[in-house]
């Protein structure tokens, strides 16, 4: 397996060639939410290696990728300000 990018899937965000699993979703289920490599890999139907394979892309790009969370964050918000609110009830 490879991490490959292509801005036609995932919005052009690093994933393993062949699939739509993003590194970042990787690096969220083992650094964020302390899953194992392998319950990760088991969870995705991938092998153990693409974890780690995208694990250490993950640090080698840490930076990158944290620009992107918090992009992605930053858009999360800006839907939810603008997105319709249910009206107040009527007493």
């Amino acid at each position: 397996m490879t991490i490959t990018t292509d801005d036609d899937v995932l919005g052009g965000e690093p994933r393993i060639e062949g699939t739509r699993i993003g590194v970042r979703h990787i690096a969220g289920l083992v650094v964020d939410s302390g899953r194992s490599p392998a319950y990760v890999a088991d969870q995705l139907d991938i092998s153990l290696a693409s974890v780690y394979e995208a694990m250490a892309y993950y640090y080698e790009h840490i930076e990158e990728l944290r620009a992107l969370d918090r992009e992605n964050a930053d858009a999360f918000e800006r839907v939810g300000e603008s997105s319709l609110k249910p009206k107040e009830p009527v007493s």
